[in-house]
């Protein structure tokens, strides 16, 4: 599996709208083309999910 088909595989729903709403305006003004753009979007949603769980499990390590 290569980082592109990575990124994407997190795009599903709302978050695929959004990776395809700003895809083509950033690849036009960026070396990057729209795969490449969409699978950014994609690690960071990737990237944000994992943040907040891992504060979520802190915080209830933390109450224990």
């Amino acid at each position: 599996m290569d980082a592109i088909s990575f990124g994407k595989a997190g795009l599903q729903g709302w978050r695929a709208k959004v990776a395809d709403a700003v895809a083509a305006p950033v690849a036009r003004r960026s070396p990057l083309d729209d795969d490449q753009v969409r699978a950014v979007v994609g690690g960071l949603f990737f990237v944000l999910s994992v943040v907040y769980v891992v504060q979520t499990v802190r915080q209830v390590a933390a109450r224990s």
